[in-house]
Protein backbone atom coordinates (compact mmCIF):
# COMPACT_ATOMS: atom_id res chain seq x y z
CA UNK A 1 0.00 0.00 0.00
CA UNK A 2 1.03 3.50 -0.67
CA UNK A 3 1.92 5.53 2.57
CA UNK A 4 0.09 9.22 2.43
CA UNK A 5 0.66 11.81 4.28
CA UNK A 6 -2.18 13.56 6.65
CA UNK A 7 -2.97 17.23 6.00
CA UNK A 8 -6.03 18.92 6.43
CA UNK A 9 -8.23 18.64 3.26
CA UNK A 10 -6.00 15.29 2.13
CA UNK A 11 -7.67 11.96 2.21
CA UNK A 12 -5.27 9.11 3.64
CA UNK A 13 -7.51 5.58 3.20
CA UNK A 14 -7.55 3.24 0.01
CA UNK A 15 -10.44 3.71 -1.99
CA UNK A 16 -13.72 1.21 -2.16
CA UNK A 17 -14.82 2.31 -6.14
CA UNK A 18 -13.52 3.43 -8.99
CA UNK A 19 -12.05 7.28 -9.97
CA UNK A 20 -10.40 9.62 -12.58
CA UNK A 21 -7.41 9.91 -11.41
CA UNK A 22 -4.53 12.96 -12.31
CA UNK A 23 -0.82 12.99 -10.70
CA UNK A 24 1.87 15.35 -10.75
CA UNK A 25 3.58 18.27 -8.51
CA UNK A 26 0.75 20.76 -8.66
CA UNK A 27 3.11 23.55 -7.50
CA UNK A 28 0.88 26.22 -7.77
CA UNK A 29 -1.19 24.98 -9.01
CA UNK A 30 -1.45 27.13 -12.10
CA UNK A 31 -3.17 27.50 -15.05
CA UNK A 32 -1.46 24.04 -16.86
CA UNK A 33 -2.76 22.42 -13.77
CA UNK A 34 -5.33 23.58 -14.31
CA UNK A 35 -6.05 22.86 -17.39
CA UNK A 36 -4.66 19.09 -16.47
CA UNK A 37 -8.11 19.44 -13.79
CA UNK A 38 -10.44 20.10 -16.29
CA UNK A 39 -9.43 17.14 -18.83
CA UNK A 40 -9.04 15.03 -16.40
CA UNK A 41 -12.91 16.03 -15.10
CA UNK A 42 -14.41 14.93 -18.94
CA UNK A 43 -12.32 11.82 -18.92
CA UNK A 44 -15.25 9.95 -16.93
CA UNK A 45 -17.76 13.01 -15.64
CA UNK A 46 -19.96 10.32 -13.86
CA UNK A 47 -16.64 9.17 -11.35
CA UNK A 48 -14.48 11.00 -8.97
CA UNK A 49 -11.71 12.69 -9.87
CA UNK A 50 -8.75 12.34 -7.32
CA UNK A 51 -5.66 14.28 -7.43
CA UNK A 52 -2.27 12.69 -6.37
CA UNK A 53 0.85 14.83 -5.52
CA UNK A 54 3.84 14.79 -2.97
CA UNK A 55 5.72 16.06 -0.58
CA UNK A 56 8.15 16.89 0.00
CA UNK A 57 9.45 17.58 -3.28
CA UNK A 58 11.34 14.66 -4.58
CA UNK A 59 14.24 16.46 -5.43
CA UNK A 60 14.91 16.71 -1.44
CA UNK A 61 15.20 13.12 -0.95
CA UNK A 62 18.55 12.77 -3.12
CA UNK A 63 19.92 16.59 -3.42
CA UNK A 64 18.10 19.05 -0.84
CA UNK A 65 20.42 21.52 -1.57
CA UNK A 66 18.60 21.88 -5.01
CA UNK A 67 15.34 22.01 -3.92
CA UNK A 68 13.40 24.38 -6.19
CA UNK A 69 11.63 27.12 -4.24
CA UNK A 70 7.62 26.53 -3.64
CA UNK A 71 5.21 28.17 -4.83
CA UNK A 72 2.78 27.27 -2.38
CA UNK A 73 2.65 25.43 1.09
CA UNK A 74 1.70 21.46 0.76
CA UNK A 75 -2.02 22.61 2.46
CA UNK A 76 -2.58 25.71 -0.02
CA UNK A 77 -1.72 22.89 -2.89
CA UNK A 78 -4.21 20.88 -1.41
CA UNK A 79 -6.79 23.41 -0.89
CA UNK A 80 -6.51 25.01 -4.50
CA UNK A 81 -6.57 21.39 -6.40
CA UNK A 82 -10.30 21.70 -4.36
CA UNK A 83 -10.86 24.82 -5.55
CA UNK A 84 -8.44 26.10 -8.40
CA UNK A 85 -10.39 29.26 -9.45
CA UNK A 86 -10.58 30.11 -13.27
CA UNK A 87 -9.54 28.22 -15.45
CA UNK A 88 -8.32 28.62 -18.72
CA UNK A 89 -11.39 29.91 -20.24
CA UNK A 90 -11.78 32.42 -17.46
CA UNK A 91 -14.76 30.15 -16.23
CA UNK A 92 -14.24 28.33 -13.17
CA UNK A 93 -12.90 25.24 -12.74
CA UNK A 94 -14.23 22.01 -10.67
CA UNK A 95 -11.41 20.56 -8.75
CA UNK A 96 -10.53 17.11 -7.48
CA UNK A 97 -13.24 15.62 -5.29
CA UNK A 98 -9.96 14.28 -3.10
CA UNK A 99 -6.56 15.23 -3.31
CA UNK A 100 -3.99 12.65 -2.19
CA UNK A 101 -0.30 13.09 -0.88
CA UNK A 102 1.88 10.56 -1.11
CA UNK A 103 5.04 11.15 1.60
CA UNK A 104 7.90 10.82 -0.54
CA UNK A 105 10.75 8.92 0.70
CA UNK A 106 13.42 6.97 -0.47
CA UNK A 107 11.74 3.67 -0.38
CA UNK A 108 8.85 4.93 -2.98
CA UNK A 109 11.73 6.25 -5.04
CA UNK A 110 13.11 3.07 -5.48
CA UNK A 111 9.70 1.55 -6.56
CA UNK A 112 9.48 0.53 -10.38
CA UNK A 113 7.14 2.29 -12.14
CA UNK A 114 4.75 -1.19 -12.51
CA UNK A 115 5.30 -1.10 -8.77
CA UNK A 116 4.21 2.90 -8.56
CA UNK A 117 1.30 1.54 -10.91
CA UNK A 118 -0.26 -1.43 -8.55
CA UNK A 119 0.44 0.01 -5.42
CA UNK A 120 -1.33 3.54 -5.92
CA UNK A 121 -2.91 3.93 -8.87
CA UNK A 122 -4.80 0.30 -8.72
CA UNK A 123 -4.65 -1.03 -4.81
CA UNK A 124 -5.00 2.33 -3.53
CA UNK A 125 -7.08 4.21 -5.72
CA UNK A 126 -8.78 1.68 -8.34
CA UNK A 127 -8.48 4.42 -10.96
CA UNK A 128 -10.40 3.60 -14.37
CA UNK A 129 -8.63 6.29 -16.08
CA UNK A 130 -5.43 8.11 -15.36
CA UNK A 131 -4.63 11.47 -16.91
CA UNK A 132 -1.08 13.40 -16.86
CA UNK A 133 0.66 15.81 -18.96
CA UNK A 134 3.25 15.33 -21.51
CA UNK A 135 6.06 15.59 -19.43
CA UNK A 136 5.45 13.09 -16.75
CA UNK A 137 7.27 10.60 -15.25
CA UNK A 138 7.31 7.99 -12.47
CA UNK A 139 8.79 5.07 -10.76
CA UNK A 140 12.75 4.62 -9.52
CA UNK A 141 15.13 6.79 -11.56
CA UNK A 142 11.89 8.47 -13.42
CA UNK A 143 12.03 5.63 -15.90
CA UNK A 144 8.32 5.82 -16.33
CA UNK A 145 7.49 7.61 -19.28
CA UNK A 146 3.93 8.41 -20.46
CA UNK A 147 4.25 5.59 -23.05
CA UNK A 148 5.09 3.46 -19.91
CA UNK A 149 1.59 4.28 -18.77
CA UNK A 150 -0.57 3.35 -21.75
CA UNK A 151 1.35 0.01 -21.66
CA UNK A 152 0.58 -0.33 -17.91
CA UNK A 153 -2.90 0.81 -18.64
CA UNK A 154 -3.59 -1.34 -21.37
CA UNK A 155 -2.19 -4.32 -19.82
CA UNK A 156 -3.95 -3.55 -15.97
CA UNK A 157 -7.47 -2.38 -17.24
CA UNK A 158 -6.87 1.33 -16.63
CA UNK A 159 -7.27 4.32 -19.82
CA UNK A 160 -4.72 6.32 -20.01
CA UNK A 161 -5.15 10.04 -21.49
CA UNK A 162 -1.69 12.46 -21.86
CA UNK A 163 -2.38 16.17 -22.12
CA UNK A 164 0.17 18.40 -24.14
CA UNK A 165 1.65 21.68 -22.15
CA UNK A 166 -0.74 23.97 -22.26
CA UNK A 167 0.17 28.00 -22.28
CA UNK A 168 0.53 31.08 -24.03
CA UNK A 169 3.44 31.81 -26.19
CA UNK A 170 5.48 29.51 -24.41
CA UNK A 171 4.31 26.40 -21.60
CA UNK A 172 2.53 27.53 -18.45
CA UNK A 173 4.75 26.08 -15.75
CA UNK A 174 6.05 26.09 -12.01
CA UNK A 175 9.48 26.56 -13.32
CA UNK A 176 8.19 29.71 -15.26
CA UNK A 177 6.52 31.33 -12.37
CA UNK A 178 9.48 30.97 -10.14
CA UNK A 179 11.61 32.71 -12.76
CA UNK A 180 8.62 35.46 -13.03
CA UNK A 181 8.56 35.99 -9.24
CA UNK A 182 12.43 36.15 -9.14
CA UNK A 183 12.19 39.23 -11.01
CA UNK A 184 9.81 40.90 -9.45
CA UNK A 185 7.24 40.45 -12.61
CA UNK A 186 4.00 39.66 -10.74
CA UNK A 187 1.52 40.37 -13.40
CA UNK A 188 3.46 38.09 -15.94
CA UNK A 189 3.54 35.46 -13.07
CA UNK A 190 -0.52 36.24 -12.54
CA UNK A 191 -1.09 35.39 -15.96
CA UNK A 192 0.72 32.14 -15.62
CA UNK A 193 -1.19 31.25 -11.85
CA UNK A 194 -4.53 32.90 -12.76
CA UNK A 195 -4.39 34.60 -10.08
CA UNK A 196 -1.40 36.50 -8.02
CA UNK A 197 1.38 35.09 -6.45
CA UNK A 198 0.72 34.46 -3.02
CA UNK A 199 3.06 34.27 0.28
CA UNK A 200 1.90 33.13 3.31
CA UNK A 201 2.25 32.17 7.19
CA UNK A 202 1.49 33.48 10.74
CA UNK A 203 1.54 36.94 11.80
CA UNK A 204 4.14 37.86 14.39
CA UNK A 205 5.07 40.72 16.54
CA UNK A 206 7.56 42.65 14.86
CA UNK A 207 9.20 45.83 16.37
CA UNK A 208 6.28 47.97 16.60
CA UNK A 209 7.39 50.29 15.04
CA UNK A 210 4.97 50.89 12.11
CA UNK A 211 2.19 51.54 14.67
CA UNK A 212 4.16 54.04 16.31
CA UNK A 213 4.57 55.82 12.32
CA UNK A 214 1.16 55.17 12.09
CA UNK A 215 1.63 52.11 9.74
CA UNK A 216 1.10 49.41 11.65
CA UNK A 217 1.30 46.25 10.14
CA UNK A 218 0.74 42.47 10.03
CA UNK A 219 4.25 40.79 10.27
CA UNK A 220 5.29 37.51 8.41
CA UNK A 221 8.69 36.39 8.52
CA UNK A 222 10.17 35.06 5.44
CA UNK A 223 10.53 31.27 4.51
CA UNK A 224 13.41 31.07 2.31
CA UNK A 225 12.23 27.85 1.12
CA UNK A 226 9.22 29.97 -0.74
CA UNK A 227 9.46 31.60 -4.04
CA UNK A 228 9.30 34.99 -2.85
CA UNK A 229 9.90 38.26 -4.97
CA UNK A 230 12.81 40.33 -4.34
CA UNK A 231 13.12 43.00 -1.87
CA UNK A 232 11.12 45.98 -2.19
CA UNK A 233 7.44 47.56 -1.69
CA UNK A 234 4.74 45.98 -3.54
CA UNK A 235 0.85 46.45 -3.81
CA UNK A 236 -1.28 43.29 -2.80
CA UNK A 237 -3.96 41.74 -0.47
CA UNK A 238 -4.00 40.60 3.22
CA UNK A 239 -5.65 37.24 2.75
CA UNK A 240 -7.00 36.85 6.52
CA UNK A 241 -11.03 36.88 7.28
CA UNK A 242 -11.21 38.40 4.59
CA UNK A 243 -9.46 40.40 1.45
CA UNK A 244 -7.53 43.46 2.60
CA UNK A 245 -5.90 46.11 -0.06
CA UNK A 246 -2.62 46.03 1.47
CA UNK A 247 0.93 48.59 0.88
CA UNK A 248 3.01 45.70 1.15
CA UNK A 249 7.06 45.67 2.28
CA UNK A 250 9.17 42.88 1.52
CA UNK A 251 12.80 43.35 3.47
CA UNK A 252 15.07 44.17 6.40
CA UNK A 253 13.98 47.17 7.36
CA UNK A 254 17.10 48.56 6.06
CA UNK A 255 16.59 52.63 7.58
CA UNK A 256 16.25 50.75 11.08
CA UNK A 257 19.72 48.49 10.58
CA UNK A 258 17.26 45.49 10.32
CA UNK A 259 18.77 41.98 9.82
CA UNK A 260 15.07 39.27 9.72
CA UNK A 261 13.40 39.67 6.25
CA UNK A 262 9.77 40.00 6.39
CA UNK A 263 6.73 40.17 4.51
CA UNK A 264 5.32 43.66 6.08
CA UNK A 265 1.33 44.66 5.09
CA UNK A 266 -0.07 47.50 5.85
CA UNK A 267 -3.71 47.27 5.39
CA UNK A 268 -5.56 50.40 3.57
CA UNK A 269 -7.48 52.22 5.82
CA UNK A 270 -8.04 49.45 8.25
CA UNK A 271 -4.44 48.73 10.12
CA UNK A 272 -5.25 50.37 13.21
CA UNK A 273 -8.78 48.41 13.59
CA UNK A 274 -7.24 44.20 12.81
CA UNK A 275 -5.48 42.16 15.33
CA UNK A 276 -3.82 39.47 13.19
CA UNK A 277 -0.88 38.36 15.63
CA UNK A 278 -0.90 34.28 15.59
CA UNK A 279 -3.32 33.94 12.39
CA UNK A 280 -2.17 32.43 9.34
CA UNK A 281 -2.45 35.12 6.37
CA UNK A 282 -1.79 34.99 2.87
CA UNK A 283 -0.22 38.34 0.76
CA UNK A 284 -1.38 38.46 -2.58
CA UNK A 285 1.13 40.55 -4.31
CA UNK A 286 0.30 42.41 -7.21
CA UNK A 287 3.33 44.89 -8.19
CA UNK A 288 6.18 46.20 -7.20
CA UNK A 289 5.77 49.65 -6.60
CA UNK A 290 9.92 50.72 -5.13
CA UNK A 291 12.81 48.90 -4.44
CA UNK A 292 13.73 48.96 -0.68
CA UNK A 293 15.64 52.20 0.01
CA UNK A 294 17.33 53.33 3.51
CA UNK A 295 16.59 56.30 4.36
CA UNK A 296 18.07 59.73 6.03
CA UNK A 297 15.84 59.77 9.07
CA UNK A 298 12.36 58.83 10.15
CA UNK A 299 10.32 61.98 8.63
CA UNK A 300 11.64 60.84 5.02
CA UNK A 301 10.49 57.83 5.58
CA UNK A 302 6.93 58.10 6.37
CA UNK A 303 6.56 61.12 3.52
CA UNK A 304 7.49 57.90 1.56
CA UNK A 305 5.57 55.55 2.89
CA UNK A 306 2.53 57.87 2.84
CA UNK A 307 3.73 58.05 -0.80
CA UNK A 308 3.17 54.25 -0.86
CA UNK A 309 -0.38 54.21 0.32
CA UNK A 310 -0.98 56.20 -2.39
CA UNK A 311 0.29 54.02 -5.32
CA UNK A 312 -0.91 50.98 -3.93
CA UNK A 313 -4.18 52.60 -3.50
CA UNK A 314 -3.77 53.33 -7.24
CA UNK A 315 -2.97 49.95 -8.99
CA UNK A 316 -5.47 47.61 -7.05
CA UNK A 317 -8.22 49.92 -7.54
CA UNK A 318 -7.11 49.34 -11.31
CA UNK A 319 -6.12 45.74 -10.50
CA UNK A 320 -9.65 45.38 -9.36
CA UNK A 321 -11.46 46.91 -12.31
CA UNK A 322 -9.19 44.72 -14.93
CA UNK A 323 -9.90 41.40 -12.64
CA UNK A 324 -13.85 42.00 -13.23
CA UNK A 325 -13.74 42.49 -16.81
CA UNK A 326 -11.58 38.95 -16.83
CA UNK A 327 -8.36 40.84 -18.25
CA UNK A 328 -6.04 39.12 -15.57
CA UNK A 329 -5.39 35.84 -17.21
CA UNK A 330 -5.79 36.92 -20.73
Amino acid sequence: MATWRTIEGARTQPRADACVVTIGRFDGVHRGHQALLERARRAAPELPLVAVTFDPHPVAVFAPDRVPAALTSPERRVELLHHPGHGVDGLDVRGADEVRVLAFDHAMAAWTPREFVERVVLDDLRARHVVVGENFTFGARAAGTTDTLRELGAELGFATHVLGLAGDDAAWSSTRVRSLVAEARLAEAEAVLGRPHEVEGIVVHGDHRGRDLGFPTANVPVDESRAVPPDGVYAGWLVADQRYPAAVSIGTNPTFDGTERRVESYVLDHGHDLDLYGHRVRVELVERLRSMTAYAGVDALVAQMHHDVDAARHVLVAHDAATQRGDSSS
